[in-house]
């Protein structure tokens, strides 16, 4: 298997994506346990609304806010991690932010948003909506402690993203919208996120199982981001998940049960997915199944598997 010996070096905005029931959310929670060693902070991001996070952390449903979740993990396993902040990304939140960075009118905007304002500007504006909720990402990944500290007040951000199916336009419809406003501070916002996302800073890590369908969506999304965006928005690793043992489907159950499995071809499947996915010539990192379930404890070996492969 191809690893990295060193982490994803100058990296800020790790975005992860993968298809449903791959476990997505999953392997960004793990990868930001892992980023967040010896007194860094890092922050874990959810865009869909499911409170995922939330779940796995065995926390009270986030709010729009910034919320210590957990201690990362130490330096080699052991020793005091860093703190994970977990935030809960909404267009609703996001479009207040942005009224307030650009005209001051946060509390006029709660008026805005009782009066749907979100709703009739999202609708008039196809896109702004991922605009505002990105945007939200690329500012914590710029953000600063002050102006005498201009050190980043977050090591790294870590968002849990769209599925791999419409990844590539969520991640570039900043450049859309910049192109729809000419001037204006929705151009200057969507330039800004564009900016970010298009940099060496951020990273599109994709999860996959070692199964047909996850793997060609893997390819699919891969090639997509490339095709879209000409490279400009980089690809990062791909997270095998559940690797070990075998995942089986419902057929593959059911021979189990009455002794018909064919182990052989099984694991002969595996491999062949395996070697699928070494074409992109992308990072590959793979993480256990943990049969019992995932638990913080569960999370945290995860996180030391992403660790001693080299993904942070």
């Amino acid at each position: 298997m191809t690893t990295r010996d060193t982490d994803w070096d100058g990296v800020r905005l790790h975005v992860v994506t993968g298809k449903g029931g791959t476990g997505k959310t999953t392997v960004a929670a793990a990868l930001a346990l892992a980023l967040a060693s010896a007194g860094r902070k890092v922050l874990l991001i959810e865009v869909e609304g499911r409170q995922g996070i939330a779940r796995l952390f065995d926390s009270p449903p986030l709010p729009y806010d910034e919320r210590k979740v957990a201690i990362g993990l130490g330096a080699h396993g052991s020793g005091q991690g860093g703190d994970v902040y977990a935030l809960a990304v909404d267009p609703e939140g996001a479009l207040l932010d942005y009224l307030e960075m650009f005209y001051n009118l946060r509390r006029t905007g709660k008026a805005l948003t009782r009066l749907g304002v979100v709703d009739f500007a999202t609708t008039i504006a196809p896109g702004l909506s991922d605009v505002l909720v990105t945007g939200k990402a690329t500012e914590a990944a710029r953000r600063r402690v002050g102006r005498r500290d201009d050190s980043h007040v977050y090591h790294a951000v870590v968002m849990d993203a769209p599925p791999t199916g419409r990844i590539s336009r969520f991640l570039d419809v900043s450049t859309e919208v910049s192109g729809l406003a000419k001037v204006g501070p929705i151009r200057t916002h969507s330039d800004t996120v564009a900016r970010v996302i298009r940099s060496p800073q951020t990273a599109v890590h994709f999860v996959t199982t070692l199964e047909e369908m996850p793997v060609q969506e893997t390819l699919d999304g891969l090639a997509d981001l490339q095709e879209r965006t000409g490279g400009a928005i980089r690809a990062g690793g791909i997270f095998i998940n559940m690797a070990r043992p075998a995942m089986l489907g419902g057929a593959d159950l059911a021979a189990a049960a009455d002794g018909t499995l064919d182990v052989a071809e099984l694991a002969v499947g595996q491999e062949q997915q395996r070697r699928r996915l070494v074409e992109p010539g992308t990072p590959r990192y793979e993480l256990p199944m943990i049969p019992d379930g995932i638990d913080l404890g569960g999370l945290y070996r995860l996180a030391a598997a992403l660790r001693d492969q080299g993904a942070a």
